[in-house]
This record gives structure tokens, sequence and C-alpha cells, in this order.
């Protein structure tokens, strides 16, 4: 089973008058479920908008997107945010949390989106904090945490709706290398005792070697470096 499936995605962006960039240039795609995969690139190679668009955040120009079984381009903007909520965690570089909400404010947020009673939505996201750690920090303000907290926060919130599928955008980036490494070992750790699939996008060579599978992005165009049990081509 494929946990996503492109074919031939393509995103542009107009400049004024200039000729368009293109972020995501004819780039096929499949992740099994339960692979660990790390698209590994400079910034502005594109490797953020093919996340973007796997997520559904943004629409491709050409080219499908089938996600968890879902073809994005079938579902209205709310059914894509709805699948986000109930199966899609999302890791940001920049950790996007709320301020004003405390720890577990912040990680049960996707349930309260959902509608989880806040009593489900309390005692998940304490077990949840445990796991990364931060079991101590509940009732905490996020402005008392360290950057490395403020990220296992983050991982704590994708991991809460027990997602099929984990998006990491930059997730260490943010992170001194000691912290970055314990993150991201505890991001590989979580998902793997739930048998889901993770997609990281990195700069950073060390990180996406720990992938099952790791592939290259450059300036929109997609190639594995290593390509069994998961397979990506690019077209020109």
């Amino acid at each position: 089973m494929m946990a996503i499936s492109c074919r031939g995605l393509t995103r542009r962006y107009e400049t004024g008058g200039l000729d368009p960039v293109v972020a995501v240039d004819s780039v096929d795609l499949d992740i099994e479920a339960g692979a660990f995969v790390a698209i590994e690139g400079p910034s502005g190679s594109g490797k953020t908008t093919l996340l973007g668009l796997v997520a559904g955040l943004e629409a491709p120009d050409e080219g499908t997107i089938t996600v968890l079984g879902h073809d994005l381009a079938r579902l209205s903007a709310t059914e894509r945010a709805r699948l986000r909520q109930r199966q899609c965690g999302i890791v940001l570089q920049s950790f996007g949390l709320i301020a004003s909400l405390r720890v577990g404010e912040n990680v049960g947020l996707p349930l309260a989106l959902a509608g989880t009673s806040e009593a489900e939505r309390q005692a998940r996201s304490r077990a949840v904090l445990e796991e990364v750690g931060l079991g101590f920090a509940f009732d905490a303000r996020i402005d008392e945490l360290s950057g490395g907290e403020r990220q296992r926060v983050g991982v704590a919130r994708a991991l809460v709706i027990e997602p099929a599928l984990i998006l990491a955008d930059e997730p260490t980036g943010s992170l001194d290398e000691g912290n970055a490494a314990a993150v991201l070992q505890l991001l590989i750790d979580a998902v793997r005792r739930r048998g889901a699939s993770l997609v990281l996008v990195t700069h950073d060579p060390v990180s996406a070697s720990l992938a099952d599978h790791r592939y290259r992005m450059r300036d929109g165009l997609l190639t594995a470096e290593v390509t069994t049990g998961v397979t990506a081509g690019v077209t020109a």
C-alpha cells in the first residue's frame, strides 16, 4: 500500500511578467506505508513546496497526488483539512505553537478541532507528552520552554492524533546539534512504534542519512539515491 503517490507533479509561481518559477518540476514519487523517506536539498530547491502539495495546503498546476488513498484533487478544502486533522501530523521548523495556550492545550489542539471531548484531549495529550519526555510540562507556558522542548511539543502535537503519516519540514533546523539529534531520533522512534510513514524534508545530509530511502531535490527536480521499496522519477 502506498502512503503517497504523485504523478507529473508540477507547481509554478508567477513572477510579475518574467518567466514563472517552476518550484516543483514533473515529479513522480511513490512512498510505501510505514516508510521513512528523506528529501534533501538546499533552500529554494522546492522541497518545502513539494511537502505543501502533499499536505494539501497548495494545489498543483499539473499532475496528481494521492495521500492515504485519497485523490487530493477530488477533495474540497474542508475535506483536505479534515484529512490533515485526523490522519496527517505536521512538524514545522518554527514550532508553530500558540504562545497564549499552555503546553497541554497546544498538544491537544488538533483533537479540539476534531471535536474530541476535553477529558479525552487531556488524557491523550498527557500520554504523548510523557512519550516525548515532557510529562512535567502539561501546564507550562510556551515561553518557559527551551527550543528543544518546544520542538518536542510540536512533535507531540503531531503524534496526538495517532497519524498514519507525518510530514516534517526541517524539524531540527532551529536547534543546536545535540537537541537536533535527540528530537529527530525521538520522532523516528515514535513513528516506528506506530507503524506510520514519515516524510522529512531537510538540508542536512546527516539527518537525511537516517532515512530508509533518501532523495535529492534541486531546482524542482527530484532524484532518487536509494530506490529499494520506494520509487521516484522525473520527467523533463
